[in-house]
């Protein structure tokens, strides 16, 4: 069972942090709702660059509520106020749902892979 399985049957949420060249990849695997939400915001501010730029990785993201949301676009001001940005990638079709109900894919820059969100 992956770390997406085992945090989803759980209703948990796990996350990875890890930097490549000056880029900060978030990738959380499972639920983001008000009772995991911590965890996300506390991944989100670990960046202390000068001009911070974070890439989540959604692909491995179950569900996310509109906490998720609110963590997200505040991560994104936080960041642009830095001078920095904030990319998702790869959302999971009901994630991606969600944040288009709600305009965040206007408002964050939302890209189809991890790849095209690194700018590679």
């Amino acid at each position: 069972m992956t770390d997406a399985e085992e945090a989803a049957q759980s209703g948990g949420l796990s996350v990875v942090s890890i930097t490549t060249g000056c880029i900060h990849v978030v990738t959380p695997a499972g639920e983001i709702d008000h009772h995991t939400g911590d965890t996300l915001r506390q991944a989100l501010d670990t960046c202390d660059a000068a001009q911070p730029r974070i890439v989540v990785d959604m692909r491995q993201v179950t569900f996310m509520d509109s906490s998720g949301i609110n963590i997200l676009i505040a991560a994104h001001r936080h960041l642009t106020d830095a001078g920095g940005w904030l990319r998702l990638a790869a959302p999971t079709e009901s994630v991606l749902r969600t944040m288009r109900i709600v305009g965040v894919d206007a408002i964050i820059d939302c890209r189809d892979t991890l790849r095209h969100a690194l700018g590679i």
